[in-house]
């Protein structure tokens, strides 16, 4: 009998234990379900980003509006990856013109600062932090060209939940105070960041309210008078007197000249599925290059974490990348073949050198026959944002004007200072951007709109979600959570030349034996944390028009629906 009630209890202990961890359906690596709505979806790296972006679609606003009061809100709720004071990207689909718009919300370097200059400093490269690196923030330009073109509600009520949050306060999310924290040693010198984000000779903690007066007023200033309320009235010469008092060279002029351009995404099409990015200067097409070589593979017979798809795709990442650090740049400086880097007869050509047995140290870049946000928002009628909006390194250059509430974006830093690059500082000229929004479309519908914010590991996590959405058949939710593959270590478009074949991380999912096979074909393994993207989508049934969000486990990630 006690034998008897001994089992029953370890069962018992058994069944409760594993409810804590295992998933009654799905994949059992998936966080959470995928969140299923009719009438609307959001899905951002905040959850207070996420309700202001609901409230806006329920108000009568469509997804455009919804995006922009997101990405507002997110430059309060998350000064630690966005601002005004950085650049934007986006894709729309547009419902009623059944068609795929792009926009490049980037802006270029200052006119005034000549490569002499650099030269003279004896640098070898752009600075992270201080004066130099900064460019004309886009983002703002970014948002009235969204609304100009296909926004519903007047600009007032968009910015208005995020101006109510900047004068009231918000409580702050654990993942932002850590980061804020970190940003102290590296940005407290300059001055206008204390200020702005230290208003009580420190950072916010976790669950401490905060408050950014400076940005609830920049925010009124443009809400009322436009964008020329940013780039030609008083925010745009405070800008300009702050940046030339800390030897600066970003000018009234340079901000009072900035425009975006719309521009025609690109595609391959993978398996019978387009997807889509956006040409350079940002590396969107590196993510088309990979899936163009994966398609030459029998992807889903590998399996998921098989040490053969891991090789074969860092092999592929390796290829995409070399093309990536010798091309990519402003196309307005240089001839870019963006069709003949995208195309399948190159690919073919590629793939011819990957072993599949061994990694290699290096490849050269083909022959010519060139910290983030990400959210998605989609309404009532079809129409579906893919946005993407960076200071770029973590809270961005550190230059924080007096009394605006944002910090300067230091994107400047990825140009080249080698004369012959593609990617070579000039006057004028948009640096090099990591930054990618991505949309799937089926037989000239939407499916998928999604991104993967971090760095250069975007294309790769973009690569990869498409393949776990194809070839592996995960639904939204399980194709953010399967553990994720990084390769670092490849040539950059800085300059600097990959001679060691990198290193690969893995996160925690792939097996021992896995690892060990890398090992064996010359791959180095190396830990890292916190390096695997940001990913939020959104995806649509072509049949019944419903929506299906997913969100990132991994940060503060929240989809929502309504």
């Amino acid at each position: 009998m006690l034998r008897i009630i001994s089992s029953l209890m370890v069962a018992l202990f058994c069944m409760s234990s594993a409810q804590a961890y295992d998933r009654v359906t799905g994949k059992h690596f998936a966080s959470r379900s995928e969140v299923i709505a009719q009438h609307g979806m959001a899905a951002t790296s905040q959850p207070l980003a996420t309700q202001v972006a609901l409230d806006i679609l329920k108000q009568g606003g469509n997804a455009i509006d919804a995006a922009i009061a997101a990405n507002a809100m997110l430059g309060l709720v998350e000064p630690t990856g966005n601002g005004i004071g950085g650049d934007l990207f986006a894709m729309v689909w547009d419902a009623k013109g059944k068609k795929l718009h792009g926009l490049n919300a980037s802006g270029r370097s200052p006119k005034s600062l000549e490569m002499s200059h650099f030269k003279s400093l004896g640098l070898e490269s752009i600075p992270s932090y201080g004066p130099l690196p900064v460019s004309v923030p886009g983002a703002v330009d970014g948002w009235f060209e969204l609304h100009k073109k296909f926004g519903k509600l007047p600009m007032s009520e968009v910015l208005a939940p995020a101006i109510r949050y900047a004068r009231d306060g918000f409580p702050v999310s654990e993942l932002i105070a850590y980061y804020m924290d970190r940003s102290v040693e590296r940005l407290s010198k300059y001055p206008g960041f204390r200020e702005t984000y230290m208003p009580n000779g420190r950072t916010p903690r976790k669950g401490e309210i905060f408050k950014n007066p400076g940005l609830a007023s920049t925010y009124e200033k443009i809400a009322s008078g436009g964008r020329d309320a940013f780039y030609k009235g008083d925010i745009a010469r405070i800008i300009a007197s702050y940046m030339k008092e800390q030897g600066g060279f970003l000018s009234y002029e340079d901000l009072a000249s900035h425009t975006s351009d719309w521009v025609d995404p690109v595609s391959t099409n993978y398996r019978g599925y387009d997807v889509w990015e956006l040409p350079p200067n940002g590396q969107g097409i590196a993510a088309l290059q990979i899936l163009n070589v994966m398609e030459l593979y029998d992807v889903e017979s590998m399996g998921f974490g098989s040490d053969e798809y891991i090789h074969t795709f860092v092999e592929a990442k390796k290829l995409a990348f070399e093309d990536r650090a010798k091309y990519y740049s402003d196309m307005a400086f240089n001839q870019t073949p963006v069709d003949w880097l995208i195309s399948k007869k190159y690919a073919q050509q590629r793939k011819q050198l990957i072993d599949a047995n061994k990694a290699a140290k290096r490849y050269d870049a083909g022959p010519y026959e060139g910290d983030t946000i990400y959210m998605t928002t989609a309404d009532k009628d079809g129409n579906m944002v893919s946005l993407i909006q960076s200071n770029y390194r973590g809270m961005g250059s550190g230059m924080t004007p007096h009394g605006l509430g944002f910090i300067m974006q230091n994107r400047g830093e990825l140009f080249a200072l080698q004369e012959d690059h593609f990617n070579a500082y000039a006057p004028g000229k948009r640096p090099f951007h990591t930054i990618i929004p991505a949309f799937i479309t089926k037989n000239g519908k939407p499916w998928v709109s999604f991104g993967v914010m971090g760095g250069g590991a975007q294309p790769q996590m973009h690569a990869q979600i498409v393949m776990n959405l194809i070839d592996f058949g995960m639904n939204l939710q399980e194709a953010g959570d399967a553990p994720r593959i990084l390769h670092s270590g490849s040539s950059q478009p800085t300059g600097e030349i990959m001679e060691d074949g990198g290193y690969v991380s893995l996160e925690n999912g792939f097996s021992a034996g896995t690892r060990r096979e890398l090992i064996e074909k010359g791959h180095v393994l190396r830990e890292v944390s916190g390096w695997f993207g940001g990913y939020q989508a959104i995806m649509r049934d072509p049949k019944t028009g419903v929506y299906f969000g997913a969100s990132e486990s991994r940060k503060d990630g929240h989809a929502a629906g309504y």
